[in-house]
């Protein structure tokens, strides 16, 4: 051999080795090219939906709907909590990246579900006085050897892939507010886009960018006008600040958070998400002059370069039912009016599904895709919803029960659409729920008592051209009550759709085109977040992670663990261990019916978020009904007032009660939990 030859052979050899080795020493090496070529590579699942699209969908067919019937549990792996589950993992070359409650994030072999490591940021407890409905995180995001994500306490933290190492942190939200993270970042061009949770509170929201290999924050897009006497960020806030009537707005925060949905456009280089509610919730004391509140309860398209204002579309101008727009945004192709449109698509909390133009923001289409009887449609020429007026009770001063109600017909459950069946596949729900002043809500429950007061959901096939249900599933109704019954959906090349649910703790199988149940899988516990498929090997799997309400609630092990299929799996799930609930066993009242009703309306505005309608919460916070502290005023005020479990979650509220709130609140809990007991015996130990 020549020596050039033989030199180049050499140096090539000795590259290909460094190579390897890098490699070898390196997970997630994401970056912008295969982001944006992920479609090519059907076996990852490097981002939130797999793709930059949101479409939630898996072009792998190996498991279809011919051989589904062979699919079996390959592995699972315990879940180091007892809280619910809503996030499903990526994959990436091999390796699952897992969030979890209290925002920890753990790593795992793909084939095998050996644990590779584990991270907890140590949250403080106390941080949850903070958040609204769960210490949930609904996902990471990956770039360049880094897993990215946010925290409870509102930090955004990047990971080494390879050894759970915290790389960088910055905090992300400011220090002045009650704000939070729960949703899961993206990734575009090496920037990290985020927003924040608080709109319950006092939040003011926003979206930022950061450098994703550095943390260095870029650019913040307001999504609410601040004070004006301090001067407008930008002519945006300007021009938004108009559409607030009432001067004061930003005592409160104003609201509209970026809470969950996030969307990257590559085709026009936007950042398209969704808004929260306004604050405060109700319309007439956010804003007694009736201005539309921009940007709350919006879509908002902002250029991903610097964060500038491109446009926006709002659903439910002076928005006072919680109808947030923090659901799946989703850019579709299709045909709308005989031509071909590029478009963002919602099925929204109001009820009706949304098409608009990605590049415009232009409204293109809106129909209901569950009952609706707040507005009887939406005027295509300005974008407004037809508001019946008796669904605006804060005007009427009278009762209307809402449909939906404030949980919506989709919340943050991921929908998912298959490019081979043309249609989109909703976790849809329809709720009920009488709005109104408190006494007289009281009163027409009295007077009637067969008003509808349920919560159903269930897997909706809609073809997004026609804007028409084509199937639906089985109805799933949570006879404990509680407003999640349903889990995320994920489409596949294998004429499939997978979609799991609460109340018969399943994870099924549907045949994509017409909805016929196919498989399904006893979970043991309720299934939330939405699954991923993925390929290792030349074999695919499918991967969920459940854990959700079991009987025996806060204090039981609720069956966390991440479940993972593949043709041929054998591995059997074990029963949870057994569990005694504390018994219902209150006191003796000790108070009349206007200290009750006093606590009623303290438990209503302070503790029903986190607690529950009747404080009959089951996993995320403890079954007030059930509480030893209702059997002594003093432990009572100690919990409530003094913060003596704030390391457990349960924070001090003294900053929030006034004199006397304590007693008639625990007053009212008593109440309850006699209502409870006469309703029904307590269940006996073992109730597994």
């Amino acid at each position: 051999m020549a020596l050039p030859r033989l030199i180049n052979f050499i140096i090539a050899g000795t590259a290909a080795l460094i190579g390897a080795q890098a490699l070898a020493q390196s997970a997630a090496r994401v970056d912008a090219k295969r982001l944006l070529n992920a479609d090519a590579e059907r076996g990852q699942w490097m981002s939130h939906s797999r793709t930059y699209n949101e479409q939630y969908f898996s072009p792998l067919d190996k498991i279809n709907d011919k051989n589904i019937d062979k699919l079996g549990l390959a592995w699972f792996v315990d879940l180091p909590t007892n809280q619910n589950i809503e996030s499903a993992p990526l994959m990436i070359d091999g390796v699952l990246y897992q969030t979890l409650p209290w925002s920890k994030v753990m790593a795992l072999d793909a084939k095998t579900g050996k644990q590779l490591w584990l991270y907890d940021p140590k949250v403080p407890g106390a941080w949850n006085i903070n958040i609204c409905c769960g210490v949930d995180n609904r996902g990471a995001a990956a770039w360049n050897g880094k897993i990215i994500y946010g925290t409870l306490d509102g930090r955004l933290i990047a990971l080494n892939a390879k050894t759970g190492v915290p790389v960088w942190s910055t905090k992300a939200t400011p220090d002045d507010r009650r704000y939070s993270i729960t949703g899961a970042p993206r990734i575009a061009n090496g920037k990290v886009f985020i927003g924040e949770a608080g709109g319950e509170f006092d939040a003011r929201g926003y979206l930022d960018a950061y450098d994703a290999e550095t943390g260095k924050f870029l650019w913040r897009f307001w999504t609410v006008p601040g004070d004006p006497a301090l001067g407008f960020e930008n002519k945006t806030m300007e021009m938004a600040a108009a559409t607030w009537k009432t001067p004061g707005w930003w005592k409160s925060g104003g609201g509209g958070t970026v809470w969950d949905a996030i969307t990257y456009d590559p085709a026009t280089d936007l950042v398209i998400f969704g808004t929260g509610n306004g604050t405060p919730g109700d319309a007439v004391k956010r804003d007694a002059g009736g201005g539309d509140n921009l940007f709350v309860t919006s879509i908002v398209a902002v250029h991903a370069k610097d964060g500038s204002y491109a446009w926006h579309y709002q659903t439910t101008p002076w928005e006072t039912w919680d109808y947030d727009t923090g659901q799946q945004l989703m850019l579709l192709d299709i045909e709308i009016n005989g031509k071909m449109r590029h478009v963002v698509s919602q099925a929204s909390k109001n009820g009706f599904f949304y098409h608009l133009d990605a590049a415009t923001g232009q409204l293109l289409s809106a129909k209901p895709y569950t009952d609706v009887n707040w507005a009887t449609g939406v005027n295509l020429e300005d974008g407004r919803p037809f508001v019946v007026p008796e669904a605006r009770t804060n005007l009427t001063n009278k009762v209307f029960n809402l449909t939906p109600g404030p949980a919506g017909g989709h919340a943050w459950q991921s929908m998912s659409y298959s490019p081979l069946t043309k249609l989109v596949y909703i976790p849809a729900t329809t709720h009920w729920q009488l709005v109104g002043p408190f006494d007289a809500r009281q009163k027409y429950l009295a007077e009637h008592p067969d008003t509808k007061q349920s919560f159903t959901g269930r897997l909706t096939a809609w073809d997004p051209v026609a804007q028409r249900e084509v199937w639906r599933s089985e109805e799933f109704v949570n006879p404990a009550g509680g407003v999640q019954v349903t889990s995320g959906a994920l489409a596949t090349g294998g004429n499939l759709v997978f979609h799991g649910n609460l109340p018969k703790q399943e994870f099924t199988a549907y045949r994509a085109t017409d909805g016929k149940r196919l498989w399904s899988f006893g979970t043991k516990t309720a299934v939330l977040a939405g699954s991923i498929s993925y390929e290792v090997d030349g074999e695919q799997y499918v991967a969920v992670a459940v854990g959700g309400p079991v009987p025996g609630g806060y204090y039981a092990p609720n069956g966390a663990r991440l479940l993972v299929f593949k043709l041929g799996g054998k591995q059997v799930l074990p029963d949870l261990p057994m569990f005694t609930e504390k018994p219902i066993a209150p006191p003796p009242q000790f108070a009349n019916a206007d200290v009750i009703k006093q606590g009623a309306q303290v438990f209503e505005e302070r503790c029903q978020l986190c607690h529950g309608r009747n404080g009959a919460a089951r996993s995320t916070f403890p079954d007030l009904r059930r509480a030893p502290a209702l059997q002594n005023q003093a432990l009572f005020d100690s919990i409530v007032m003094q913060g003596i479990l704030t390391e457990k979650g349960m924070g001090s509220f003294k900053d929030y009660l006034k004199e006397g709130d304590t007693v008639a609140l625990r007053a009212y809990l008593i109440s309850i939990a006699e209502a409870a007991l006469a309703q029904a015996p307590n269940p006996g130990p073992g109730a597994r």
